[in-house]
């Protein structure tokens, strides 16, 4: 090979997606043009912060900056929830000492210390009915730690093992407890019809407990689109899997979520920070073999809020996760807040780059999903003959034309280390289609009028990008019909700039 011709590895975008949450540090055009430059595929919008006012001008913005990059992004809203959290406490905040007690409250009241005795509240009545004694309560993420001593009608009190200081409005968590608070608020259904009317991607849930939860939310949002009309039958959930009951029923979630999220924050202080790797590797393992996608995140590159570059233990975390197959990694605070947005994206990329180019000369196996509904029997035969020419010839591209996104979806769940070029005619499954691993989606404004047509662009296309040579060897998928043409589920192979 000539050895001024482009690396493949280094020329095409990474397989795996880099999901950027959206705050005040990347809130101008030109950070966020550069951010989808350095490699983000997926904007999270995080509705536990800034008014809706905001994140509408975050949205345009994006939508403008992926415009000038001429690339498909992908908009996923993320639910807040019903996140507990303490009632008022005055400036500057309680501390409590180990050994000593705290009483929470049902009504809310100004918090205050009697003696040994703090008095607190919390935005959730119904904690005092939900908890039993033995249980632990966790405040500010586990730094403050108490244990349930008593039950009381309107009050609860407890024992505190981990003393701090309390603020106002730290989170509260019950890792023990089965809570019957909504999962869905009036602010959350707020927040999903914005969502809607802004045309989001998909939206991400959080405090999920069971497949009750997600089924709720999707015939909210199928009803709503319903009303609106529209092509848009129903809009991607995320399941945010950050409770040990979510933990437990796993399987029932990945049956009825369109993907998942190892949101590691609160699932390390609900669970055992010493299971948390264990935990992630098992959810990365069962989505996989119900052919769901998995974002891992929280704290991926967190030195990188304040500083130049990440620990080494940072960036090893990011690669086990890509090791495991994660479809995406997400930044949180690196891109909302940290001082380096930009280059935090720039150093997943390349973080994910070089571990990407060693599976790429270890390849796996093909493993494909294990368990399928009976209507996807087709799609998994169908990926499972790609895979094999596609090995057999060397493939350097499937490229695949979708209506629905559903071919180009499955093929990314077969542990392929060969780029999927999806081409759809839907701008929205073009952005969706950024969830999934080692595709790359096009949106193609224009209908090709035959199969030939459509390879013939996209030959042109991908030698304009540099990524392809005259004569590198690919694999065409069709899994709906093209123009004129009405034969679906063809497949081909096709060498590159010999279709004209």
């Amino acid at each position: 090979m000539n050895s001024q011709a482009p690396r493949m590895i280094q020329e095409l975008p990474n397989r795996t997606k880099i999901v950027a949450t959206v705050g005040p540090a990347c809130s101008d055009l030109e950070t966020l043009t550069k951010l989808i430059e350095s490699g983000v595929s997926v904007f999270r919008l995080n509705f536990s912060h800034g008014d809706l006012e905001t994140q509408a001008k975050r949205v345009s913005l994006i939508r403008e900056a992926a415009t000038l990059v001429d690339r498909p992004i992908a908009l996923m809203g993320d639910l807040q929830g019903p996140k507990i959290r303490v009632g008022q406490v005055p400036s500057p905040g309680l501390e409590v000492r180990k050994g000593t007690n705290v009483i929470f409250h049902r009504e809310s009241l100004d918090a205050h210390a009697d003696g040994d005795v703090c008095h607190l509240s919390c935005t959730y009545q119904g904690l005092v009915d939900d908890v039993l004694p033995g249980q632990r309560l966790l405040v500010n993420d586990g730094a403050v730690r108490m244990l349930i001593l008593e039950k009381r009608s309107d009050e609860i009190e407890c024992s505190v093992t981990t003393g701090g200081l309390i603020t106002t409005g730290k989170g509260i968590n019950l890792p023990e407890s089965d809570l019957n608070v909504e999962v869905l608020g009036t602010r959350d259904w707020s927040h999903v019809d914005w969502a809607i009317e802004q045309e989001l991607d998909g939206l991400a849930m959080s405090f999920v407990r069971r497949a009750e939860d997600i089924i709720e939310l999707d015939e909210g949002i199928k009803s709503r689109l319903a009303s609106r009309g529209g092509k848009m039958s129903r809009l991607p959930i995320v399941a945010k899997i950050e409770l040990p009951k979510a933990v437990e029923n796993i399987v029932s979630i990945l049956k009825v979520a369109d993907a998942i999220m190892v949101a590691r924050g609160d699932l390390g202080v609900e669970l055992d920070l010493a299971r948390v790797p264990i935990v992630q590797k098992q959810l990365l393992q069962t989505a996989h073999d119900y052919g769901r996608p998995v974002i891992v995140a929280t704290q991926m590159l967190e030195t990188m809020i304040h500083a130049p570059i990440p620990t080494r233990a940072e960036a090893t975390d990011v690669a086990c996760a890509i090791v495991d197959e994660t479809d995406a990694t997400m930044l949180s605070g690196e891109t909302a807040v940290g001082e380096y947005p930009v280059l935090a994206v720039e150093t997943m990329r390349r973080i994910t780059q070089h571990t990407e180019e060693y599976l790429e000369q270890h390849p796996a196996p093909e493993t494909p999903p294990l368990y399928l509904p009976e209507s996807d029997f087709w799609t998994a035969a169908l990926a499972h003959g790609v895979w094999t020419i596609a090995t057999d010839i060397q493939a350097k591209f499937i490229i695949v034309w979708t209506r629905k996104g559903h071919g180009a979806r499955f093929l990314s769940q077969n542990t392929f280390h060969v780029p999927i070029i999806a081409a759809t005619p839907e701008a929205h499954v073009a952005r969706q289609l950024q969830f999934f691993r080692g595709v790359i989606p096009i949106h193609c404004a224009e209908e090709p009028d035959s199969l030939g047509d459509l390879a013939r662009w996209i030959d042109d296309w991908l030698i304009e990008k540099g990524w392809a040579q005259e004569g590198d060897s690919s694999v065409l998928v069709t899994g709906g019909s093209i123009g004129r043409d009405t034969t679906p589920n063809r497949l081909a192979i096709h060498a590159i700039g010999q279709s004209h």
